[in-house]
């Protein structure tokens, strides 16, 4: 059943537009914060992110605190009807706090110790830092808990980074004993430490991985990562404990970095009400079509929607115009802001969130784009964009709220992205797990069919097609579940190098593609790792089941494979292996798992795809085809279907709609048939 998923705050009263606001920068400017008020309503702004590094704001010195400026800055936005998500300020603390309390500054992986400065170099393990920080909560809490404008909690800012120092690896010495049931013995078998005779004798000798120690036992680099997931959650807990304690309806979110590794970020999810991301494509690069960017960033919008079974996410941070940390800083053309902020919303946020409101007048990020120039006033382009932006979310606020319920899933999965990543094998430097899972991903955003991004451990059952692209590490119970899903009528598409290692990077034995060889009804002998100018071909059988026709091209990686039960589909062309299997079904249970040996590209995936999708009958959510650069997707509810057309091309573009009738939600039309969209053009139409 569609669904509006329910309000986490009754105060939230529209889509959340405006973001990260200091206003502790301008405290000598007064008139520059009067004038903020203005420019906010005139910007069609409602929400402001507030207090995110304004510690040494509130507390210039250890116990002295200058609250004054944060209750005018709640008051006057609350007298001008906007919302605050006020952010607790641990994410860069005040120097007299690393002066006098040195255990907090980070130990790096090399054993160094950071100098105060920058942010979030900071130990989660500290006991000062963890009750410096709970107490200022715990004020902040206090101090606002009834206040009419507080609508969430933002939860310090893009937590990132690990310690080293003595702290954290007594830390990890004790993560492991549970881990591993206070047996040294069960950890040594599982980390294969006889591996260069490096088996453990006492805990004592654990330590974190090291560039000049030991770095090359990958369950020891997986359980590290593991453990700073761990560690850094635990830190987020020990922030919210108060807040929880005072504003038990005021709900809490931290802001994720896209698809940063450095933390498992489908546990970390768990723990946050509302699921909230920093969005930052290179837009307008010289190295990707706009299309393919326009893919990869829906790609991570999926993900973020899906953290959480589909509850609606937030962009916390987006830039109205350019950022000043890429390699080339280019501003977003005219009318892309448009279309960047209302792809989001199409794949399931409630906000458009900027970094920044007003740019800073010095330090690091004073030429990042912002809503407001320096030159301090609305006539710029950047304004007009931004205003266009907020009039466009006024007209479809009924969306707010409403589902994405996809038939299609991809399995992407953070610690087998970290095995894949620190294996030696392969290719060393393009491995490119990510890469072939936003690969697969592309051919349903380019017919438009909706996806969610999902990890290994989430429920399979109400898919009826799940791809999961070099699955090479299989956590317990994983493989049963797939198993069960294929029994029970789904259907299951794998890839080379699927099936290696268990949950701590030891090999299967038997065979691979490990425990998923039954399912597969097929055995992988060995991998072929081309060079970047080699490449195979593989070639469908006549009379193959898909009836698929055709010689495809495959690079980087082709899989020596057996079929056993599985039905040979197609094969490769040439080298040692040439005529042995190279796609496979095979049937099992009431469903079926494809096997594809190669790395293949887009004519394979979507000659292949399309022909799955057709026998699925899994359908688009318009009914005629999408021309190249093109997407849709649907939000809906029970009453409504609410349909985001986008055009991520230069060119327009002609759109046929069958014979469905359509309202135009922004112009208030009546549409059917055909539609044009402009460079960049979007349409969102009820239906």
């Amino acid at each position: 059943m569609m669904k509006n998923f329910p309000e986490l705050n009754s105060k939230i009263n529209g889509f959340l537009h405006g973001g990260d606001y200091n206003p502790d920068q301008w405290l000598d400017y007064p008139e520059i914060l009067k004038e903020d008020v203005r420019l906010m309503k005139l910007a069609n702004c409602n929400c402001f992110s507030i207090n995110i590094f304004g510690w040494s704001a509130i507390e210039p010195e250890e116990g002295k605190y200058t609250f004054e400026w944060l209750d005018k800055i709640m008051d006057d936005m609350a007298a001008n009807n906007m919302q605050v998500i006020l952010a607790t300020p641990s994410g860069a603390r005040p120097a007299w706090l690393s002066q006098k309390y040195p255990e907090v500054l980070r130990v790096n992986g090399d054993r160094t110790k950071n100098l105060h400065g920058q942010r979030h170099n900071h130990c989660y393990t500290a006991p000062i830092y963890r009750e410096k920080t709970a107490k200022i909560n715990r004020m902040l809490a206090e101090r606002y808990k009834n206040h009419p404008a507080l609508i969430m909690w933002h939860i310090s800012n893009e937590y990132g980074g690990e310690c080293h120092c003595e702290l954290c690896q007594e830390a990890f010495r004790e993560w492991l004993k549970v881990k591993y049931d206070n047996d040294l013995n069960k950890l040594n078998q599982q980390w294969w430490t006889g591996f260069w005779s490096h088996r453990f004798t006492d805990w004592s000798q654990i330590e974190s991985p090291a560039p000049q120690g030991e770095m090359y036992v990958h369950a020891h680099n997986i359980d590290w990562k593991r453990f700073v997931t761990y560690q850094t959650i635990d830190f987020y807990k020990n922030e919210i404990k108060p807040i929880r304690e005072i504003t038990p309806d005021i709900p809490v979110t931290t802001n994720f970095m896209g698809m940063y590794g450095g933390l498992d970020y489908w546990k970390f999810a768990k723990e946050v009400d509302i699921v909230s991301w920093d969005n930052y494509p290179s837009w307008h690069n010289d190295y990707q079509n706009l299309w393919d960017l326009g893919a990869n960033t829906s790609f991570v919008h999926d993900v973020y929607r899906s953290f959480k079974g589909g509850q609606p996410f937030l962009v916390m941070e987006n830039t109205p115009s350019l950022v000043n940390w890429q390699e080339v800083n280019k501003p977003k053309r005219p009318g892309m802001h448009l279309l960047s902020a209302i792809q989001g919303v199409a794949h399931g946020s409630d906000s458009v969130l900027y970094f920044q409101w007003r740019k800073g007048r010095g330090a690091s990020e004073k030429l990042h784009g912002a809503v407001v120039d320096h030159c301090g006033h609305e006539n710029t382009r950047v304004f007009r964009e931004v205003t266009e932006v907020g009039e466009v979310l006024n007209k479809i606020q009924e969306i707010r709220g409403t589902s994405i319920e996809p038939e299609v899933a991809v399995i992407y999965d953070w610690e087998n992205r970290w095995a894949i990543d620190d294996l030696q094998g392969l290719k060393r430097d393009k491995k490119g797990y990510q890469e072939a899972c936003e690969q697969f991903y592309k051919v349903f955003w380019e017919n438009g069919i909706s996806v969610d991004n999902i990890n290994m451990d989430c429920d399979f059952s109400k898919y009826k097609l799940i791809v999961a692209p070099m699955l090479y590490m299989l956590k317990p119970t994983v493989a049963e579940r797939i198993t069960e899903f294929v029994k029970n009528g789904g259907t299951f598409i794998t890839t080379y190098w699927s099936g290696i290692v268990n949950e701590n990077d030891l090999c299967f034995l038997g065979g691979f593609p490990g425990p998923l060889r039954e399912v597969a009804g097929i055995w992988s002998e060995e991998i072929d790792s081309l060079y970047d100018t080699q490449s195979n071909y593989i070639e469908f059988n006549k009379d193959n089941k898909l009836s698929l026709e055709g010689k495809f091209e495959v690079k980087d990686y082709c899989d020596v494979i057996h079929a056993e039960t599985a039905e040979v589909l197609a094969t490769y062309k040439t080298d040692y292996y040439k005529d042995m299997p190279a796609v496979t079904v095979n049937k099992f249970g009431d469903g079926k798992a494809y096997y594809i040996a190669a790395r293949t590209g887009e004519d394979f995936n979507n000659e292949f795809l399309l022909k799955v999708i057709k026998e699925l009958d899994i359908k688009s959510v318009i009914e005629g085809k999408l021309p190249l650069g093109v997407t849709a997707q649907m939000r809906r509810n029970d009453e409504h279907k609410y349909t985001f057309i986008m055009n991520f091309t230069e060119e327009e573009k002609l759109v046929t709609l069958g014979n469905q009738e359509y309202t135009d939600m922004i112009s208030g039309e009546q549409v059917k048939c055909e539609i044009s969209l402009g460079k960049y053009g979007i349409k969102i139409l009820k239906q």
